[in-house]
């Protein structure tokens, strides 16, 4: 049977939510802001209250905003709680008949990718590319594939020359740092992002290469 063709077209209040949503997760609007009201907003799409309400509320169910009622009424933006995504995937588990023993055993497996150094360093480079990816440049992301191909091999070298387990705990430091990232860069604290970045950065250069005994010709031959 072939494939339908057959192209959704968002609805006016699907629109009117994307771009409000767009402006939230950018920043444009922060975290405690009234939106402009109904009025303002209802010219700026050319939509009907009604659109505009619908668009309030696909928002306030995916917790971006709340609607309050009144006189001083209208949106307020919202901080992004990850308590909605843990109460959806909770609600998706129990409707697929998840036992609550695969959840811990989820936990215990991500958990022990800390203790294995071959996957948390292929995680870690997949993270460092994301961060530079999300730079937006397309020369960056290129030089920096090649540097990474270079990382990955020494990466090899040196945890064949330590002993299973010998980084777990720079790994768990290494994942509070990116968490630490996270947050400032959802903060809109950029100076502190950089300034934290580099400190990571020169703390597992010295990790990595401060007390290895191979060399890049090494690495590379």
């Amino acid at each position: 049977m072939p494939k339908s063709t057959v192209v959704k077209v968002p609805k006016a209040s699907e629109l009117v939510a994307a771009n409000l949503r767009r402006r939230i997760v950018t920043g444009a609007l922060k975290s405690g802001a009234l939106l402009p009201n109904e009025a303002v907003l209802m010219q700026e799409f050319g939509v009907s209250r009604p659109t505009l309400r619908e668009a309030f509320r696909i928002l306030e169910s995916e917790a971006i905003i709340t609607v309050l009622r009144g006189a001083r009424g209208g949106g307020r933006v919202l901080q992004p709680d990850g308590a909605v995504a843990a109460r959806y995937m909770g609600i998706l588990l129990q409707y697929q008949g998840t036992p609550l023993s695969d959840v811990y055993r989820a936990r215990t497996e991500i958990e022990a990718l800390i203790e294995d150094d071959d996957a948390f360093a292929e995680q870690d480079l997949a993270f460092h590319s994301a961060i530079v990816s999300a730079a937006g440049s397309t020369t960056l992301a290129a030089l920096s594939s090649m540097l990474f191909q270079i990382i990955e091999a020494h990466n090899a070298v040196f945890i064949a020359a330590h002993p299973r387990g010998f980084s777990t705990a720079v790994n768990k430091q290494a994942q509070r740092s990116y968490f630490r990232l996270i947050k400032l860069l959802d903060d809109g604290d950029v100076e502190g992002a950089q300034r934290h970045w580099r400190r990571h950065l020169e703390a597992a250069e010295s990790h990595m290469v401060g007390d290895s005994d191979s060399t890049l010709v090494e690495v590379l031959s």
